[in-house]
């Protein structure tokens, strides 16, 4: 049926939320915290101390009190099934596809094209990333199925960035920064390779999951500053945790779990964790469905300066070399499109293990097992 806020939309499939496991599994213990409670007096600086330790020690929580309702969300998951249901030629015209060659990862990528861990097993996932709707991105690919959808799946993505908003402001409060000083470095209007995006995991058989040691997403850091993943109650997602063990992040009702990225550890220099994350076949009364997932990606601004931040914090505890100041600095752009280059631009996931990803003074370790 259309969405009751937008009626004019086209009448789709609902999505059916899948049926948690019962299966036991080894969760880590995720921080939740109730952002319904930031504008309360003291209320963000209180949801600062209570994010601190997480964000520091394991770069994952998770936050309820979003103001998405479960329709809102869910109607998300509606648009996103209905157009990887498309057939492979329509969803897949290379006008509207990832250009991986040049780091764009705006666009369709397709799946059962590369090769897992140098096997005769195929990489699962698909997915669609929907820029910014903004005037810079007009010529970026997106779907024409998907532009009907166009006036909530853009309210979806504004209100998105402004959640994440309130997070930065949280960030910032925890480094005794001033409280905008990472929300004006992620503006809506400002260019960035901010996306929605949609992705499907699609069952492999057990024998090729064995192949790759039930790996359906190989272990990584995320590429940006903050990712937002809307809970959808199939496990898979593991963490790797600081006493290097791997556990699953677990599902938050009416949730969204959170994990700093690449660019927030930089500007924070290490103080806030981009943690190494990875996707593992799911237990067996999960693992012959399709997973699919809803995502809000936060870049930094094209030319926003990756560097330090000028956190008190930072300084008392050493963090920041007095060298660094001086360091030619990395934009926002250059990071991420080099980045992506490196990860998507080739015919096989390959096992990275302890191999390290730098862009001039930026260094992250690619994978770890």
């Amino acid at each position: 049926m259309p969405s009751a806020t937008y009626p004019e939309s086209p009448a789709i499939p609902k999505w059916k939320r899948p049926t948690k496991t019962t299966e036991s599994l080894d969760w880590a213990d995720i921080k939740v915290i109730d952002l319904s409670t930031f504008d309360e007096p003291g209320g963000k600086q209180k949801l600062a101390e209570d994010l601190r330790d997480a964000v520091h020690n394991t770069g994952f929580f998770s936050i309820v009190g979003t103001g998405f309702t479960q329709e809102e969300v869910d109607r998300q998951y509606d648009i996103g099934q209905a157009y990887f249901n498309l057939p492979l030629e329509e969803k897949g015209d290379p006008k509207y596809r990832c250009d991986f060659t040049n780091g764009n990862y705006f666009g369709y990528r397709a799946a059962n094209e590369k090769k897992v861990m140098s096997t005769d097993v195929l990489d699962n996932v698909e997915s669609v990333n929907m820029p910014k709707f903004i005037a810079s991105n007009a010529h970026e690919p997106f779907h024409p199925y998907l532009r009907q959808f166009q006036p909530e799946i853009e309210d979806f993505s504004r209100r998105s960035l402004d959640l994440a908003s309130k997070i930065f402001t949280l960030f910032s409060i925890i480094l005794e920064l001033p409280e905008d000083y990472f929300s004006k470095q992620h503006l809506y209007q400002d260019p960035s390779e901010d996306h929605l995006r949609y992705m499907i995991y699609n069952p492999r058989s057990a024998a090729d999951d064995e192949k790759v040691a039930n790996t359906w997403s190989r272990a990584h850091t995320d590429f940006g500053s903050l990712t937002l993943l809307w809970s959808q109650d199939v496990a898979g997602l593991q963490l790797k945790t600081p006493a290097g063990e791997w556990k699953y992040v677990p599902p938050v009702d009416n949730g969204i779990i959170c994990n700093v990225g690449d660019t927030l550890d930089f500007w924070s220099a290490g103080y806030l964790k981009s943690t190494i994350h990875r996707v593992q076949r799911p237990p067996e009364d999960q693992a012959h469905g399709k997973r699919l997932g809803l995502f809000y990606f936060v870049r930094p601004g094209n030319d926003v300066d990756i560097k330090p931040a000028p956190s008190p914090l930072l300084k008392r505890l050493g963090l920041v070399r007095e060298d660094a100041k001086d360091a030619a600095p990395v934009r926002g752009l250059e990071y991420v499109r080099e980045r992506v280059k490196n990860y998507h631009n080739h015919n096989d996931y390959a096992d990275m293990k302890g191999k390290k990803f730098k862009v001039g003074n930026l260094e992250i370790e690619d994978e770890a097992a």
